[in-house]
């Protein structure tokens, strides 16, 4: 009946008697007296109903919509079409009600669908066992390096490939500071790949794991299997954090012989969001299943023989090891993890192949139009799947404007991550070639 349930003073002065106070000032007399703010906060007074709505709704078109802006963004977060069945199914109450099975005995329909989940992820992997999903993929990351440090006792290093995603690699640093562990970054190839010879240098009996992004944050198809195979001659573990809609073409992380998969599942049907909610991905090979964080559904039978879901494995013991825990996740993303199964059951193998194959030929055609004209040079000479990196010739902040003034949001500005006049271009299955053409138009007026 109500929006919002306003507090008069009577109503104030009620709910303070009841407390045993007699004042607001009373009730935070705990907060000392140099730290209280003094005043009046700098706001606006209260409004209508209706004034309110009309002030929220012309901020609202402030914002510019997908419709109106050709959107060439990447970095981790990309602008793939997504199914109309999609909204329709989630939106059904059972689904995006539903939250975590703390009582799995009567979470069926929950426990299925994180079931479902966890098949489909283990067929795009290649992988053994999948968990329930993570907060998301720099979660699943940094939770696959605790996995490896935890798995090899007196370990207190990992070593990081310099094309994971600059974000993923600070959420690393920050939970591991606190382990008193070692991150030692492996620099990049001419080719933009990871350099296996560096990473032998900084190889020593500490060494708990290596970690690839593929394809990698400038865009470049890593050597997997190059990296399985140096990972296991040195008895450490192999960690791919792998972008899920490559595997559409790329071969499966775990037929190459990695330890754990991990990633961001935005891409399998989950929108852009402003930025999340999204999911992590983790799958790994059954022999390390009770290292898995999170938790894990299995399929069973109850009394009378029917089919039933238990959940298998779940790691609820940071509650009481805190520091020591093996993991700090004690939950899952039920409704994006649902989205990407949709998402997956819909496109089927030839749908993720074809979403895959239109994005890297596009990728390709927009990578060669732009070098032709002679404004950018290329920063990495690898193979790319569906980003690419380039450095641009002029004033990259300028162009980037005028692109979006002339409706596209041309690039991520590569100069936040210390690459002056270096810009990321991520291509979709979404880009028509008189996007990309004119883009390419717009780019060479702008220059």
């Amino acid at each position: 009946m109500h929006r919002y349930i306003p507090n008069n003073g009577a109503l104030l002065d009620e709910m303070l008697k009841d407390i045993g106070i007699s004042s607001m000032d009373e009730l935070f007399r705990d907060i000392p007296q140099d730290l209280q703010f003094k005043g009046n906060l700098d706001i606006p007074g209260a409004l209508s109903e209706m004034e309110l709505l009309e002030k929220t709704t012309k901020l609202a078109e402030l914002n510019k919509s997908s419709d109106q802006l050709v959107n060439f963004l990447g970095a981790g977060v990309y602008d793939h079409f997504v199914p109309l069945v999609i909204d329709h199914i989630i939106s059904r109450s059972e689904f995006y009600t539903s939250y975590t099975p703390y009582q799995a005995e009567v979470s069926q329909g929950t426990l299925q669908a994180i079931f479902e989940y966890q098949s489909l992820i283990t067929q795009l992997t290649g992988m053994e066992v999948s968990n329930a999903s993570m907060y998301d993929g720099s979660n699943a990351a940094i939770e696959a390096a605790i996995l490896s440090l935890n798995a090899k006792r007196k370990s207190d290093t990992v070593l990081i490939s310099e094309g994971v995603h600059p974000e993923v690699i600070e959420v690393i640093k920050t939970y591991l500071h606190f382990r008193q562990t070692n991150v030692k970054l492996v620099p990049l190839t001419a080719e933009g790949k990871t350099d296996l010879a560096k990473a032998e240098e900084l190889m020593g009996d500490g060494v708990a794991s290596i970690m690839v992004q593929n394809p990698n944050f400038f865009g470049v198809i890593e050597d997997v299997g190059a990296v399985a195979d140096f990972a296991k001659s040195n008895k450490i573990m192999s960690i791919d954090y792998v972008d899920p809609i490559s595997l559409g073409i790329l071969e499966a992380p775990g037929n190459q012989g990695v330890d754990v998969v991990v990633g961001d599942g935005q891409s399998l049907g989950n929108g852009l969001n402003f930025g999340g909610p999204y999911l992590g991905i983790m799958a790994m090979r059954k022999k390390d299943v009770r290292k898995i964080p999170g938790r894990v559904v299995g399929l069973s039978k109850d009394v009378d023989g029917n089919r039933a879901f238990v959940l298998t494995l779940q790691a609820r013991e940071q509650h009481i090891r805190r520091f020591k825990a093996t993991s700090n996740i004690c939950s899952n993303q039920s409704l994006n993890m649902l989205v990407a199964s949709i998402y997956l059951n819909t496109m089927g193998k030839e749908g993720l192949r074809e979403v895959a194959v239109q994005s890297a030929s596009k990728a390709a055609y927009l990578k060669k139009a732009l070098l032709d004209t002679g404004l950018f040079e290329e920063v990495y000479s690898g193979k790319t799947f569906k980003e690419f990196t380039l450095a641009y010739k002029g004033d990259l902040d300028a162009l980037l404007k005028g692109l979006e003034e002339e409706g596209f949001l041309g690039g991520v500005n590569l100069e936040r991550f210390g690459r002056k006049g270096q810009l990321l271009i991520a291509v979709t299955e979404k880009r028509t070639k008189a996007q990309m053409d004119a883009y390419v138009d717009a780019v060479r007026r702008l220059s």
